[in-house]
C-alpha cells in the first residue's frame, strides 16, 4: 500500500466524519417513509428517495415496474432507481444495491417503527439495519469517494430497489433482465460484520386442502380438511428431520430446512373444517438442485394425499429464490473489504455463506460477481430484522461507510 493511497483512506475518513450527523439524517429521512410489503406500495418510498439524491446533487432515473406486472406479483407499486456516477473510461462497472421494501412492523415497538429516533446511539425502526442503513452507506461512500477529486476510472451506479421481501424479480431482476444495468462486479445489501459470498435459496408453497364442511354431531356429514392436513403436515416435518442429515460445504450454511409458517381454515368450533390453507417455506443450501426440491415436495404432499378420501390438494408456488453461489470475480470485493473492515472494526471480517435469501442472486444469475455487505450489527439476530425494535449503532454505521468508501477507491482508482 503506497503513502498516497493510505493519506485518501484518511481523507475518506474524516470527509465521513465531517458529514456523519448529514448521513444519519439520510438515513432517518428514508425510514420515515413506510413501504410495508405488503401491501407493496413502494413508489412513494422511490420519489422521496430520488428527491433527497436530487438535493446532493446525485440525479436517480426512476423505472416504473408495469403495473400488471406489480399487481400479478401481488403488490401495488414499484419504481426502482439508478444513479450513474460516470468517471474515466477504462474502469470497472461497480453497482451498489439496497432495498427500500420491507415486512410490516408488526406490534409491540418501544419507539415507532418509521420514527428513525436515535436514543443511546442506536438508530430505531423498520429497516434501520436491513436495508435503508445502506441507501446512507452507499450513497455517502460514494460521495466521499468524489470528495477527494481524485482521478478516477469506470462507473458506480446505485440501485434502490423495491422487491426484495418477494423475490426480487422486479426488482434487480427487472432492471437486469430489460438491460439497464450490465455491471461487472456488484455489492449488495449486508445484515453484520461478516461478508456474506453465498446465500441459501428457497421455495414457498401455498398448499390448499379441501374436503367438505359439515355439522360437528354428524361426523359422516363432512370431509375433515384438518385432519388430512394434520397428515401431510406429518410427512412434511418427517423430511425436516431427514434434511438434518444433509450438510453443505459453504461456511456459514448447515443444512436444509422447512418451515410450515401460516395454518389457516376452519369455520366454528362445532363444523368439520372443509378447508385448510398451509404456508410454507423450504430453504435450500447452494448444493441442491431448486427445480428438484420443488418437485420432490409437490410429490410429496401428494402422494400423502391420495389415499385420503374426498380430499382434494391444490399447490401454488409463492416464491422461487435460487441460492447465490460465489463467483471467482468477486475475490476483487472481498480482499478489499476483509483488509478495510479488520482496519476499522479492529477484528477480521469473515467471508461466509448464510442461510438467508436475498435478491443479491439475482446479479450472480446474471454473471455479475456479487458480495453482500453494509452497515450492521456483529450479527443478524443482533439488529432484530424482521422484528420489533429493528435498531442500528450508529458507530456500525459509520465504520461500514468507511469500509464500503475505501473498497470503492481501490477499484475506481485510476
Amino acid at each position: 500500500m503506497t503513502n498516497d493511497k493510505t493519506e485518501l483512506y484518511a481523507r475518506l475518513d474524516q470527509w465521513i466524519d465531517a458529514h456523519f450527523e448529514e448521513e444519519v439524517q439520510f438515513l432517518q429521512s428514508v425510514i420515515q417513509v413506510p413501504t410495508d410489503t405488503p401491501p407493496g406500495n413502494n413508489a412513494p418510498h422511490a420519489e422521496r428517495t430520488a428527491a433527497l439524491l436530487a438535493d446532493l446533487g446525485m440525479m436517480a432515473e426512476q423505472h416504473a415496474v408495469p403495473a400488471e406486472d406489480v399487481h400479478a406479483a401481488g403488490m401495488e407499486s414499484i419504481t426502482n432507481l439508478i444513479v450513474r456516477r460516470q468517471y474515466a473510461e477504462g474502469g470497472k462497472v461497480l453497482a451498489l444495491n439496497a432495498h427500500g421494501d420491507v415486512v410490516p412492523p408488526g406490534e409491540g415497538w418501544t419507539y415507532p417503527p418509521y420514527g428513525g429516533e436515535v436514543h443511546d446511539g442506536k438508530i430505531y425502526g423498520r429497516a434501520s439495519a436491513v436495508s435503508k442503513s445502506d441507501f446512507a452507506t452507499y450513497v455517502y461512500a460514494v460521495r466521499a469517494l468524489e470528495s477527494l477529486g481524485a482521478p478516477l476510472a469506470g462507473r458506480i451506479e446505485l440501485h434502490f430497489t423495491y422487491d426484495e421481501e418477494f423475490g426480487g424479480e422486479l426488482g434487480p431482476g427487472w432492471l437486469l433482465h430489460n438491460g439497464l444495468t450490465k455491471p461487472d462486479l456488484a455489492m449488495a445489501a449486508g445484515f453484520s460484520y461478516q461478508i456474506f459470498t453465498a446465500h441459501n435459496g428457497c421455495i414457498q408453497l401455498e398448499v390448499t386442502i379441501e374436503g367438505k364442511s359439515g355439522h360437528a354431531a354428524v361426523p359422516s356429514s363432512g370431509v375433515d380438511a384438518l385432519q388430512a392436513a394434520v397428515k401431510i403436515m406429518n410427512v412434511l416435518y418427517a423430511l425436516n428431520a431427514q434434511y438434518q442429515g444433509v450438510h453443505s460445504n459453504v461456511a456459514g450454511i448447515t443444512h436444509p430446512y422447512l418451515n410450515i409458517g401460516l395454518i389457516r381454515g376452519g369455520t366454528n368450533t362445532n363444523v368439520i373444517p372443509g378447508k385448510v390453507v398451509l404456508k410454507m417455506d423450504r430453504r435450500m443450501i447452494p448444493e441442491e438442485d431448486p427445480a428438484q426440491v420443488e418437485a420432490d415436495l409437490v410429490a410429496a404432499i401428494e402422494h400423502a394425499a391420495a389415499p385420503l378420501a374426498g380430499i382434494r390438494v391444490n399447490i401454488r408456488r409463492i416464491l422461487f429464490a435460487r441460492a447465490l453461489r460465489p463467483l471467482p470475480g468477486n475475490a476483487v470485493l472481498v480482499s478489499s473489504l476483509q483488509r478495510h473492515g479488520q482496519a476499522l472494526f479492529g477484528e477480521a471480517i469473515p467471508a461466509v455463506g448464510t442461510p438467508l435469501y436475498a435478491d443479491a442472486r439475482l446479479y450472480g444469475e446474471a454473471g455479475v460477481p456479487v458480495v453482500l455487505y453494509g452497515a450492521g450489527p456483529r450479527t443478524v439476530e443482533e439488529s432484530r430484522a424482521k422484528q420489533t425494535d429493528e435498531r442500528l449503532e450508529l458507530e456500525d454505521l459509520r465504520r461500514a461507510t468507511k469500509v464500503v468508501a475505501r473498497t470503492c477507491l481501490d477499484l475506481m482508482l485510476a
